[in-house]
């Protein structure tokens, strides 16, 4: 992945660069991977599983009624005779065969087509026949920002709506992994708040000190963190210098740990509208990755959710392997 280009000269950051190294590093040297695509029941949602398919990084497995997925294939000219079609009379059955067929070890990843995410990640989550692990989920938005020299990733802003400390210590260490599997090798992990020192009247502020003293402590490993850092100073040198910021962060972060799900999502939509920038997402932190798209996506955003999730899944089997459990 790119590391420090010069923001100042747009020679070095091309719009897209990093993309095509992450569809690169996704579909070189390994198969797609089987996807257990729930509910892709309009054009639109098969799309993204088809277009992910003509890309090289995931085979759908379409879970779903059988009839509506034919239509939304006949409505978009999507050909999906090479692919396998599961019945499922609804959307709610479909997402829970979907996630059996993880379970199964059928599929590596788990897709959402046109059904509510709350739907999805309700099965997701049960106790007994869902996907949870010891981490809590996130989501990790995967921005394209015209003006910033690096990706971008933001969380959470889909699933976590006021995360105590536990909870942005799993967010924190989602996000980690995940920038680690895109090539990132020390991802710079800056704690947002409003401010960049800590007030004992605002509370992200001494979330952000506990975390960076977590991570002093290997609770949280494979990044750099600092925090409380308002969000100028995490994205701007300038500002950092400014204000008399020495840090290894900021400035120059890769990952943004917003306080909660509504900064979060005005962050990125923000980012989205105004600055025009791409936002793929993903949800981390259950056995498998699980990629969310949405109608409003691009075709780049949603392969870029793909390859995102390709690489992490296949971080993960590599570390079953080398880590294989104590008999």
């Amino acid at each position: 992945m790119p590391t420090d280009p010069d923001p100042a000269d747009p020679a070095e950051h091309p719009r897209h660069a990093w993309f095509r190294e992450l569809l690169a590093r996704a579909t070189t040297g390994a198969p797609p991977l089987p996807t257990a695509v729930a509910h892709p029941c309009d054009a639109h949602a098969l799309g993204a599983a088809v277009e992910a398919a003509a890309a090289g990084l995931i085979v759908p497995i379409l879970v779903g009624p059988e009839t509506r997925i034919l239509r939304a294939a006949a409505e978009g000219g999507h050909d999906i005779a090479p692919f396998r079609l599961v019945p499922a009379p609804h959307s709610h059955a479909a997402a829970a065969a979907a996630v059996a067929l993880v379970r199964a070890g059928e599929a590596s990843l788990l897709m959402k087509g046109s059904l509510h995410t709350d739907e999805l990640l309700h099965e997701v989550l049960d106790a007994t026949t869902g996907l949870r692990t010891e981490r809590r989920i996130s989501h990790v938005y995967l921005m394209d920002v015209p003006t910033y020299p690096r990706p971008l990733l933001i969380t959470d802003a889909a699933v976590n709506i006021a995360p105590d400390l536990e909870t942005k210590r799993d967010i924190v260490q989602n996000a980690i992994d995940l920038a680690r599997a895109m090539g990132i090798a020390t991802p710079r992990v800056a704690i947002l708040s409003a401010v960049e020192t800590v007030n004992p009247r605002l509370q992200s502020t001494i979330d952000a000190a506990a975390l960076c003293k977590m991570a002093d402590r290997g609770q949280i490993t494979g990044g750099l963190l600092d925090g409380p850092l308002a969000f100028d100073n995490a994205i701007s040198p300038e500002a950092a210098t400014e204000k008399g910021i020495v840090s290894a962060v900021a400035g120059r972060a890769d990952i943004l740990v917003v306080p909660d799900l509504e900064a979060g999502n005005m962050l990125a939509k923000q980012l989205t509208f105004l600055a025009r920038a791409d936002a793929a997402g993903v949800v981390v932190g259950a056995r498998v990755p699980v990629i969310l798209t949405s109608r409003a996506d691009s075709e780049r955003t949603r392969i870029a959710s793909c390859a995102v999730a390709v690489l992490l899944a296949r971080a993960a089997a590599a570390l079953r392997v080398s880590s294989p459990p104590a008999s």
